[in-house]
């Protein structure tokens, strides 16, 4: 999958990738597996993360079954997010293939490098790059986010130093050994705080986020951190080109800006990036002047609970996607419990057109009883899935290419599973599917589709984030 002609990895065009190579066949294509990191941290069981292989093509014997688990060589990695060593932005460089999957670890600080090309169906380890390398030549760690550039070197985002104080800054590894070439950035202010990140060439521009100071924020979330200034607020507006911080766009005390989209048509010059903690989507885009600014476009309020850390339950808006052609924007509320799909035809104005409960801490017959709720009369029914009750709450999410499947999983970071979901460290994460209205929107529950991983060999397991072989909607960017 993913493969054109005499071309390099992916797809041309955002719209390409969504009707797939072939005007004969449906829109597509299908994906047939899935990759999810699965973290042991936190749960008491002492075994290495693992990726884990699902078979998601329905006419398959094992569908809905984890069909490989490669297990890391080391215990408390904490896998996290991970990316590709070459994706559409070297589309058109046919010596590059898509063929190896980096798995950077958020508290151990190293990179694993896995061979999914050699049997798609049974990754192996390529290559470990360890802690020692990020902080020897860049002075950083806590690896989050790993985008692929067109110029076929891997771009990594940090969370802080090797002391686990906060610092937004870059590591760069060659795209054939990995090894560390040092920092992206080129030397001037370095932002306090760093997370997630997506860059524009056509716009000279690359944007990243911030969640928080590592040391703080493995322990556990306690909202008096937000007032001492431990946790972010910016995005921050970075020049492509000179690798220089322009700009530092404040988004509001306790807002903790997380994912950040850009949309995919390359030319465009605005995305959305979730606040975490303030409920909002914030659309950020290019001024007249040719700077950069932001403006609320959607916000989730509070709930006012009982039974509770706090009087006010936000929706902590975890993960945000946008489909390929640019027309819907998706997030899930993982404290809440809602996944949510909004029309942004006009991104100014988003449209709710579709919204489901999976989970979350506000169903009924749960500890939590709800007070006053701005959007809801009652509080949602638990989620039930072939006769299993979904523990935790919506988070991250992987869209099918075509726009028709949404898969979510429902942990966050072990230290606040255990924290606000101890049932998860108990019963492990699940992945599910929601079936999408493309046409008029609209977001349901497919009955058919559940991977428990609390029934894994070693034990109840947490897992995090989805990508496909060929490619998907939060790993592609298009020059």
């Amino acid at each position: 999958a993913g493969k054109c002609g005499a071309c390099g990895p992916g797809y041309p065009s955002p719209l390409e990738a969504m009707k797939g190579e072939s005007q004969i066949l449906p829109p597509g294509p299908r994906e047939q597996l899935l990759y999810l990191p699965c973290i042991y941290r936190n749960t008491g069981i002492h075994l290495p993360d693992f990726l884990a292989t699902v078979d998601v093509d329905p006419n398959s014997p094992h569908y809905c079954q984890v069909i490989h688990r490669l297990p890391m060589p080391n215990v408390g990695d904490e896998l996290h997010h991970s990316g590709w060593n070459a994706c559409s932005s070297c589309h058109g460089d046919p010596t590059k293939t898509r063929n190896l999957l980096l798995l950077p670890s958020l508290v151990s600080s190293r990179i694993y490098v896995v061979d999914v090309g050699t049997d798609p169906r049974a990754p192996k380890l390529h290559k470990v790059v360890e802690a020692e390398e990020l902080s020897r030549r860049g002075n950083a760690a806590f690896p989050h986010t790993s985008h692929c550039l067109g110029s076929g070197e891997i771009l990594i985002s940090c969370l802080g130093d090797p002391a686990g104080h906060g610092k937004g800054s870059f590591i760069l590894l060659d795209g054939e050994t990995f090894e560390v070439k040092g920092n992206w950035e080129k030397g001037g202010k370095i932002p306090a705080l760093g997370y997630d990140f997506w860059y524009q060439p056509r716009h000279n521009v690359l944007l990243s986020s911030e969640w928080g100071v590592p040391r703080i924020l493995a322990q556990g979330f306690d909202p008096r951190d937000v007032d001492k200034g431990h946790y972010g607020r910016h995005i921050n507006v970075w020049d492509w080109s000179s690798r220089s911080l322009l700009q530092e766009i404040d988004l509001g005390k306790g807002s903790i800006p997380l994912e950040i989209r850009f949309l995919h048509d390359p030319d465009a010059s605005q995305g959305f990036v979730g606040c975490a903690l303030s409920g909002e989507i914030q659309r950020f885009y290019k001024s007249q002047e040719g700077n950069w600014a932001a403006e609320k476009v959607i916000e989730v309020p509070s709930k006012k609970v009982q039974g509770w850390l706090l009087p006010d339950m936000p929706g902590l808006i975890t993960d945000i996607l946008i489909s390929l052609d640019d027309r819907f924007l998706y997030f899930s509320n993982w404290l809440h419990g809602d996944v949510r799909q909004y029309d942004i035809s006009d991104p100014k104005n988003p449209k709710l057109v579709g919204q489901v409960f999976l989970g979350g801490s506000i169903s009924k017959g749960g500890a939590v009883t709800v007070l006053e709720d701005r959007e809801l009369r009652d509080q949602p029914e638990p989620c039930v899935v072939q006769g299993k009750k979904i523990p935790g709450g919506p988070q991250m999410l992987q869209l099918s290419l075509d726009g028709r499947r949404l898969y979510v999983t429902t942990s966050l970071f072990s230290a606040w599973d255990r924290q606000f979901y101890p049932e998860l460290l108990r019963e492990g994460s699940v992945l599910l599917q929601l079936d999408v209205d493309t046409e008029k929107g609209g977001l349901a529950v497919n009955p058919k589709f559940l991977v428990d991983f609390g029934k894994e060999p070693g034990g109840p397991v947490l897992a995090h984030e989805m990508r496909y072989p060929g490619g998907d909607c939060t790993s592609d960017i298009w020059l």
